[in-house]
């Protein structure tokens, strides 16, 4: 059962009613970490889910693992969101198989934070790319099919980082603040057409970033184990000193992907244990 089914209840029923049964949803990053479980619960929840990544043997790993649990078709596509022109044609090849488009979730990027005397040219156009521009071409490829249909919603995932930004974490820092910026001011232009704009600002989640920084280390520390490594990690988060799981940040997204949410729009909601100095 979903985390945010035991928080909200749908009254005279023990369900929480998402109401994403035959939304198209599409999920960028959706291949690991908090895409994957965002694409799984949203498939349980009877959504038509399309997996944007560009890694095409982690997206056949991924489909293959859903499918098993949710009993639903996932479909995938090999997809670099930097590349306005790949993203275009593979929105429309889900238009065209599924319909018009209801959910979007902008989530591919991983951290990428480096003192600022260390900043280059490559460094900050790749995270931008990835990111910030990404984010946007995927809201210009969609935007139009939700236009037709309604409404929609699309969700940024960000970091508090991007609203309080500590030492040696740019370009991360820098691209998180402009997504979360990009979001309110997108919610705004969008919110006549019924399309609703919020971004999830994650602070530290398992995922497949941290299982690499983990895996480097035991070169030098063969004996660290993986929940050890975790525990290291989250030891200054105030919620449970500890680092959260994806699905926690998945029940989020996709509550707010969902009528339960139609009144919400324009929001920077921090998921992280408390960690952020501001709200």
């Amino acid at each position: 059962m979903l985390i945010i089914k035991r928080l909200i209840l749908t009254k005279g029923s023990d369900k929480l009613n998402l109401d994403l049964r035959d939304k198209i949803a599409i999920i960028t990053g959706g291949s690991d970490g908090i895409g994957k479980e965002t694409a799984r619960i949203m498939s349980e929840e009877g959504a038509k889910v399309s997996i944007f990544a560009r890694n095409m043997e982690n997206l056949m790993k991924s489909k293959s693992e859903i499918e098993k649990i949710t009993s639903n078709e996932v479909d995938i596509y090999s997809v670099d969101v930097r590349d306005q022109q790949s993203i275009k044609l593979s929105v429309e090849k889900v238009i065209k198989k599924h319909g018009d488009i209801d959910i979007l979730v902008n989530n591919a990027g991983t951290s990428s934070a480096h003192p600022i005397m260390d900043i280059t040219d490559e460094i900050m156009s790749d995270d931008i790319g990835t990111k910030l521009y990404g984010a946007i071409y995927m809201i210009q490829s969609v935007v139009p099919s939700m236009k037709k249909k309604g409404g929609g919603s699309i969700i940024n995932i960000t970091t508090p980082g991007g609203k309080a930004s500590g030492a040696n974490t740019i370009p991360t820092s820098v691209s998180r603040a402009a997504g979360i910026s990009m979001t309110k001011a997108t919610s705004k232009e969008l919110s006549a057409f019924n399309i609703r704009v919020n971004t999830v600002c994650v602070g530290l989640f398992k995922s497949g970033q941290h299982r690499k920084r983990y895996e480097k280390r035991l070169n030098n520390e063969p004996n660290l184990t993986l929940d050890d490594f975790y525990q290291e990690l989250g030891k200054d988060v105030p919620l449970g000193q500890r680092v959260g799981e994806a699905e926690e940040a998945a029940s989020l997204i996709t509550y707010l992907s969902s009528g339960q949410a139609n009144y919400i729009t324009g929001t920077a909601i921090n998921i992280d244990g408390g960690a952020s100095p501001v709200v």
